[in-house]
């Protein structure tokens, strides 16, 4: 967070404030889509561990 904080301060002085919110808006949404995809793959990862743990007991049963 004090990473961002100080690299936002440091761009201040480029555009206008409309192009700096712009620029804002797409950094906190680049941000949001990284957790976002970051949760999902987890969450595939999981569901496919779980899937694999099923089918594996059918599999010596046969």
């Amino acid at each position: 967070m004090q990473r961002e904080a100080k690299k936002q301060m440091q761009e201040t002085g480029i555009g206008t404030k409309s192009q700096q919110a712009l620029k804002l808006q797409q950094e906190q949404n680049k941000q949001e889509r990284k957790v976002r995809s970051r949760e999902k793959k987890e969450a595939d990862e999981l569901r496919m561990f779980e899937l694999k743990q099923q089918n594996c007991g059918y599999r010596w049963v046969l």
